[in-house]
């Protein structure tokens, strides 16, 4: 199982892009990216920022991805398969924040992947849990 790891991707991908944690940003934004700085709130916690550097360097790769696959596609890299099916093996009925507490990432990149979950992953969980699992978004 690779664990996906932004500021490593970042270093190797984006050697010449700052990554700034220190200002506070705006009205809510957790993340900003320019042309050669993203910027993080500097309020975030470290599974925060694992989970905005991810989004941001998406929309730094793909300017022209809706917000939806950028969020999606975030929520895919920072939890795999393998991942979940360890979550639900561990904690079988979570909450949203245990799940995202066990995942290392925010709540809405953990509801997220979730809710895009395909048959076939859905099958792998249920499989490894012995039927024993249940998920409410």
């Amino acid at each position: 199982m690779t664990i996906w790891h932004p500021w490593r991707w970042a270093r190797d991908h984006h050697p010449d892009v700052v990554i700034d944690c220190t200002r506070r940003l705006p009205g809510g934004v957790l993340g900003l990216v320019g042309e050669r700085t993203v910027w993080l709130h500097r309020g975030l916690t470290q599974r925060d920022r694992r989970s905005t550097l991810t989004h941001e360097l998406l929309h730094l790769e793909h300017p022209e991805a809706s917000e939806a696959w950028v969020e999606r596609e975030t929520a895919r890299r920072l939890i795999t398969l393998d991942q979940l099916v360890d979550a639900f093996a561990w904690l079988r009925h979570p909450t949203i924040e245990a799940l995202a507490d066990h995942l290392w990432v925010d709540q809405q990149t953990a509801a997220n992947r979730m809710q895009h979950l395909d048959p076939i992953e859905v099958a792998e969980i249920e499989a490894a849990c012995d039927g024993d699992w249940s998920w409410v978004a």
